[in-house]
């Protein structure tokens, strides 16, 4: 038994190094910053038909890196509702990432923002645009 589970054990690590050769250095997402506005276009199958779908907000965490499990989590408010969205860093429907806005912040993870209107969050950021 210590035998068959040593092979499932080293053939799941063979995997991950597969995935992480294959997709290494291939994200879109990976240069993203915490504070950033950005708007990250999805492609979304509905039915038959697909279309593409942008959303645009604040990048308030980015975990695990750029690894392939790596995350970045993207928060808007829209119609007074706080609407938070993940994105793996190696998700194939994405399109193109554009990057409105680079405020600088003091923080990794921007949980706070949760909490404050939108006046309190602008007054938090420096605001620097990119054109």
């Amino acid at each position: 038994m210590v035998v068959g589970s040593a092979c499932t054990i080293s053939n799941g690590m063979d995997k991950l190094q597969t995935f992480n050769t294959k997709y290494s250095g291939e994200t879109k997402l990976k240069d993203l910053q915490s504070g950033w506005t950005v708007k990250v276009h999805q492609r979304i199958k509905e039915g038959e038909k697909t279309r593409v779908q942008a959303f645009e907000g604040t990048v308030i965490a980015k975990k695990h890196g750029n690894e392939a499990g790596g995350t970045i989590t993207i928060r808007r408010v829209s119609g007074g509702i706080g609407v938070e969205k993940v994105f793996p860093l190696h998700l194939p429907s994405i399109e193109k990432v554009q990057v409105l806005k680079k405020p600088k912040v003091h923080r990794a993870k921007l949980y706070y923002l949760r909490d404050k209107s939108s006046r309190e969050i602008k007054k938090k950021m420096k605001q620097e645009v990119v054109a």
